[in-house]
């Protein structure tokens, strides 16, 4: 039974909009309320991905304008005199491969705290951004095309238990049928759960004995 099929390259932005090290902090401002993005990748060279400005990073002007630091904010105060997106960027950037999963893309996004990632090559050349909301995007998958996905790529796999079918409302899929060796149950389920889209999954299943 196979896993997910969709990666990073079939939900993100291509055209990524992206600044170089000496970008002002003002122009950094006024392209992320323009793009109305979050964060924005660092260039360097041909298009090799050097750092990432966030939203975070420009916030220290502002919150240590009048306040001193306390000892615990020394690292996040030394941003609040930056005015080049070199003094700005955090890098190394948080990056992620295209052909990475969409998980992995959620995983990485979950544990480093960030809304957005720069795709990037196998040379750390910038590829594309992929955020939060691209990763979301699955989900506006119509029921009628998670429904055929999973009778293709679960049910219809040559190790998948036969007698099953498949309905999906709303994103939940129901898997139906008779199925004598109980153990598959979560193996099927977590095959259906992997295809993007589905919402939760349901199994009402019986034995072949139940059946008329």
């Amino acid at each position: 039974m196979t896993a997910s099929r969709y990666t990073v390259s079939d939900v993100m932005t291509h055209t990524a909009i992206a600044i170089g090290r000496d970008a002002p902090y003002k122009e950094i401002v006024a392209l992320m309320d323009r793009w109305k993005v979050s964060a924005l990748p660092v260039l360097e060279g041909e298009g090799r991905v050097i750092g990432v400005v966030s939203e975070a990073d420009l916030l220290p002007k502002e919150e240590f304008r009048t306040n001193e630091p306390r000892p615990d904010e020394f690292a996040a105060a030394s941003k609040a005199g930056a005015v080049r997106a070199g003094e700005l960027m955090s890098s190394p950037a948080v990056t992620v491969h295209p052909d990475a999963t969409l998980a992995e893309a959620a995983r990485i996004m979950a544990t480093r705290r960030v809304k957005r990632l720069p795709v990037v090559n196998g040379v750390g050349m910038l590829e594309g951004v992929v955020s939060r909301s691209d990763l979301l995007k699955v989900f506006l998958r119509t029921d009628a095309e998670i429904e055929e996905d999973v009778r293709h790529s679960v049910l219809g796999e040559p190790a998948a238990p036969v007698g099953l079918d498949v309905t999906v409302a709303d994103g939940v899929a129901t898997i139906r049928g008779a199925l004598s060796d109980r153990s598959l149950v979560p193996l099927v389920a977590r095959a259906v759960r992997a295809v993007e889209g589905v919402v939760d999954v349901r199994m009402d299943l019986g034995t072949p004995e139940d059946a008329p």
